[in-house]
């Protein structure tokens, strides 16, 4: 089944789109039965997907608090959408099977499950939201919605818990552009837009510190910020838009969803298999390979033993082609991934918190083998950030961070590089992708924005 929204004609178009993330962060929701809530019952189920369910809820504890000290910033430059101190989850929809997984996983079963919270929060992770605003019903799909309805209205509001408990929540504002992680059944999922960065699991599975949780959100709003007006410009100029977004239209379900998002990462891949050289592939085999034996050793001496420069530069080209991939209003997001890097940077000293976390982050991944994500640095990024922080007498920090790679040492010249890890020149008017009548060319966020489902509000 499919969740739809009406806009009320006085509301912005930022508005109008406000409650997706919400919903994409639950996308399991499906047609309306009999309610039974799963239990775990010891079945097998499938190891990956509740290696992914695990490494989601990570994600979902070390995000939220994250997003509330992104709230101190209190950028009046900024464009402001609303958020809450909690995350929820719910099994609706799923099959029998991924149901048990998600309770073995996070004890979510088809409530609306409390998965990430603030420490100050007077909800705890576990809770079951069984009446929002004096709303309650046993379809989640309602439930939810009721739920992203009181966030953006603005107001204080209570909810009551299965235990009985009664607590008030308080929706915040803070800068636009949501951080959120790829759905558990679509891991590898992700897309970059004015509105959401939505990012693959990988991100989490690789245990974020505090301040890392934090550059991950601080640079899903500076995206938003420092490219917002051109993913805008390229959105209404390569589209026929009828209506101009009168109604808001969502999917969700487990087959909305999962389906969007496999169409995203079908098209990705495919793309990055077009561009890619026999060089590069070459390249992320022998790092593949050379990552798999220093583990080894790690595994049998006990001492950890650093990346080579080779392979982190072989990783941050591979984290070059990676951008070079993306296709849609993502394609044009990718070319100010070096702002949100400044962005993110800047504001993280506001915050007084690492600004070096992004690069502690960067090298964690690439040791993890995740180059497939935007938190990860290629050869252009990290010229631009290693000339900020010289700019602030910090370099030595930097190359700590690194882990005692120098900048300069990573960043190769582009007739070095492989033709997939080489800087592409980007224009609004692309033909073949204005052309393309796929539904998801443009992305999974902006595809599941148009899909055409009858729109309704909770009652």
């Amino acid at each position: 089944m499919s969740i739809s929204i009406a806009a009320s004609s006085g509301h912005s178009l930022q508005s109008r789109y406000i409650l997706f993330p919400l919903l994409l962060a639950v996308a399991m929701l499906s047609a309306c039965g009999t309610q039974k809530y799963t239990v775990d019952d010891g079945r097998k189920v499938d190891e990956v997907l509740l290696q992914s369910m695990r490494h989601y809820g990570a994600g979902e504890r070390s995000l939220r608090p994250a997003i509330v000290r992104s709230a101190a910033l209190k950028d009046a430059a900024c464009d402001v959408q609303w958020e809450l101190p909690i995350a929820v989850a719910t099994s609706y929809g799923w099959n029998e099977n991924e149901r048990v997984a998600w309770v073995r996983a996070l004890n979510v079963d088809e409530r609306l499950t409390i998965t990430g919270a603030h420490p100050e929060t007077p909800l705890q992770i576990g809770d079951k939201l069984v009446e929002i605003a004096g709303f309650k019903t046993d379809n989640a799909e309602k439930m939810t919605l009721a739920l992203a309805e009181r966030r953006d209205d603005g107001k204080p509001f209570d909810v009551k818990t299965l235990g009985g408990k009664t607590a008030r929540l308080e929706p915040f504002k803070v800068c636009r552009g949501y951080a959120r992680f790829a759905p558990p059944g679509t891991p590898n999922a992700q897309d970059y837009h004015w509105l959401l960065s939505l990012h693959p699991i990988e991100v989490s599975a690789a245990g974020l510190t505090d301040d890392e949780a934090l550059w991950t959100v601080l640079w899903s709003q500076g995206l938003s910020e420092e490219g917002g007006a051109r993913m805008k410009t390229y959105h209404y100029g390569v589209k026929i838009i009828g209506s101009l977004y009168d109604i808001a239209t969502i999917a969700s379900g487990l087959k909305g969803a999962a389906l969007a998002a496999e169409a995203a990462v079908v098209a990705a891949k495919s793309a990055a298999a077009a561009a890619a050289t026999e060089i590069l592939k070459r390249q992320l085999l022998e790092q593949a390979q050379a990552i798999a034996q220093r583990r080894i050793r790690e595994s049998v001496g006990e001492v950890a033993k650093q990346l080579t420069q080779k392979q982190v530069v072989g990783a941050m080209q591979m984290a070059a082609a990676h951008r070079t991939s993306l296709s849609g209003v993502a394609r044009v997001a990718a070319t100010v991934f070096d702002r949100a890097d400044t962005w993110a940077y800047t504001r993280m000293q506001t915050l007084q918190a690492d600004p070096f976390a992004g690069a502690r982050l960067h090298q964690k991944l690439i040791e993890n083998g995740s180059t497939s994500n935007a938190m990860v640095f290629d050869p252009d990024r990290m010229q631009s950030l290693d000339k900020l922080v010289q700019s602030q007498g910090r370099g030595e920090e930097l190359v700590a961070a690194l882990k005692g790679l120098r900048p300069v040492a990573l960043v190769v010249p582009d007739d070095d590089m492989p033709l997939a890890s080489k800087p592409m020149a980007f224009s609004f008017d692309d033909a073949a992708e204005a052309a393309s009548t796929l539904p998801f060319a443009r992305g999974l966020i902006d595809g599941m924005l148009d899909l055409p489902v009858e729109s309704k509000k909770v009652k």
